[in-house]
């Protein structure tokens, strides 16, 4: 009963490893837009390409590079294991195998890079329509409501659709493009070099636009950002949580196109913004300041680097750089005389939740309002770090001690505390000293301020590490140490 007999044959037709090999390449093609690929790398004649990948689509990595070196001829490279998030462009490993331009795969941050010519591929995740459109009816019942559609990158295809179906109902509802200011940086086969000075300018046909996080949308001449509702299409992730900061005035509503649930974003962002706030007192607190550098990619990243250590300088604080790749709880817990690290990356990774790290961190907005004192904290977030470089739009000079008559020392209470600290800010400090001590002005009296905070830090602690103490013990001959593991030595097992 458990046998049939040998005659009976299958019914039906068997898929031929050709066929299933079609289906991959077709698949492949959809999704990886395999063809613009293939034609970006050979109408700019690469003879050398770094395929960069996140962990959830390596697996994918072979064969597609693969396919691109059959058709193009070219040299590929798969990045995998990233130095820093892998929604940033890896342009420091793709120098190292000497690549003349990066395809990057997957979710990305669209943060501008200035080294390697650049293609974003961002892969094409399913979106229902219909269900995706009866939520936006549920969440928005006025047809005049003025809303802006934001996404995530992986769903940028369906966009334009998804607009056609909400138009005739929806007149004032306004989609982002895509666009990234770079160096020769390809987007749907396009090259977006356009760069674009301010986050807000004006046009002629009576709309002003405003560029953020890689994204374009058009405002009324006559309205602000606060003006609109944004309605997000992708998961609850950093992309989001990035938005909702940003745009903390304006209400968001989001649709899961994985579990298809819509709902309105009620996230508390007035206790997010206090719980950075109070970051921000925790980094006046702070008397050395570690510099964390959470990328090599993203455009300015050593501008704001310097602006930081010249700003915690001019603050009577002490500051060191850090360059350890991605962060870990055991990683910064080895520096305990840092006080607050202060984390320069992109704008999805630098809102780093420190809860479990034994020291706070902070990011180059939050430090800034707590060194310069013409920043005053208002509620408006900055994520975006090159927002605060000069003659950017929130850019605030360091005040001018000879303009102001109360430069020296002032006397401020911590918020955390509640003890008394004091706040000091002068140009005339040092930029770099070679002496382990320097003999500074403050307040047109001589103080000797310790330069090397790190070894003061260890000269007062109780355990320095381990003492050679040459000349100190004798000197004996190597003997035979114990066997076996830590759990049970050899000789143990005998008694």
């Amino acid at each position: 009963m458990f046998s049939s007999s040998g005659y009976q044959a299958p019914q039906g037709s068997v898929d031929t490893g050709t066929n299933i090999s079609t289906k991959m390449e077709e698949i492949l093609e959809e999704m990886y837009e395999m063809k613009k690929t293939c034609d970006f790398i050979k109408n700019n004649s690469f003879n050398k390409v770094a395929l960069q990948f996140p962990d959830d689509l390596l697996v994918d990595s072979v064969q597609i590079a693969s396919q691109i070196e059959k058709e193009t001829g070219a040299k590929l490279y798969i990045l995998g294991d990233t130095s820093y998030g892998s929604c940033c462009v890896d342009e420091v490993a793709a120098e190292h195998v000497e690549a003349q331009c990066i395809i990057h795969y997957g979710r990305a941050c669209l943060s501008p890079s200035r080294r390697l010519p650049l293609m974003y591929v961002f892969g094409k995740r399913p979106v229902d329509l219909q269900k995706c459109v009866l939520s936006f009816h549920s969440l928005y019942p006025d047809r005049q409501s003025n809303i802006i559609i934001l996404y995530d990158v992986t769903y940028f295809h369906i966009i334009d659709d998804l607009l056609d179906l909400l138009s005739p109902e929806y007149p004032n509802v306004v989609k982002s493009v895509l666009h990234v200011d770079g160096n020769q940086c390809c987007i749907l086969g396009s090259i977006q070099g356009q760069h674009i000075d301010s986050p807000t300018h004006s046009h002629q046909d009576g709309c002003k636009y405003v560029h953020k996080f890689g994204r374009v949308f058009s405002l009324k001449e006559e309205y602000k950002v606060e003006d609109y509702s944004m309605f997000y299409i992708g998961q609850e992730g950093a992309t989001l949580t990035n938005f909702m900061m940003t745009w903390n005035q304006c209400c968001f509503s989001s649709f899961d196109p994985e579990t298809t649930v819509w709902r309105q974003e009620t996230v508390n962002i007035n206790r997010a913004l206090m719980k950075r706030y109070y970051l921000i007192e925790k980094a006046k607190d702070a008397g050395v300041v570690g510099i964390l550098v959470g990328t090599l990619g993203v455009a300015s990243y050593l501008t704001i680097i310097d602006q930081l250590k010249d700003t915690v300088r001019k603050a009577g604080k002490k500051s060191y750089v850090f360059a350890m790749g991605k962060l870990n709880v055991p990683k910064l817990a080895n520096f305990l005389e840092i006080d607050i690290f202060v984390l320069v990356a992109c704008s999805e990774s630098s809102l780093l939740d420190s809860s479990e790290f034994y020291r706070p961190v902070v990011t180059p907005f939050e430090m800034e309002v707590a060194c310069n004192k013409h920043k005053e904290w208002t509620g408006q977030y900055v994520t975006d770090f090159r927002d605060l470089l000069p003659g950017a739009c929130n850019g605030v000079n360091l005040p001018s001690p000879d303009a102001d008559e109360n430069d020296g020392e002032e006397v401020d209470v911590s918020l955390i505390t509640g003890a008394l600290r004091s706040t000091y800010f002068s140009s005339s400090l040092p930029i770099d000293c070679s002496d382990d001590t320097s003999v500074v002005q403050r307040n047109k009296t001589l103080t000797v301020a310790h330069n090397n905070t790190a070894a003061s830090f260890l000269q007062g602690r109780t355990w320095q590490g381990l003492e050679q103490e040459l000349g100190r013990t004798p000197v004996v001959k190597a003997v035979e140490g114990r066997r076996g593991i830590a759990i049970v030595y050899e000789d143990e097992g005998k008694n």
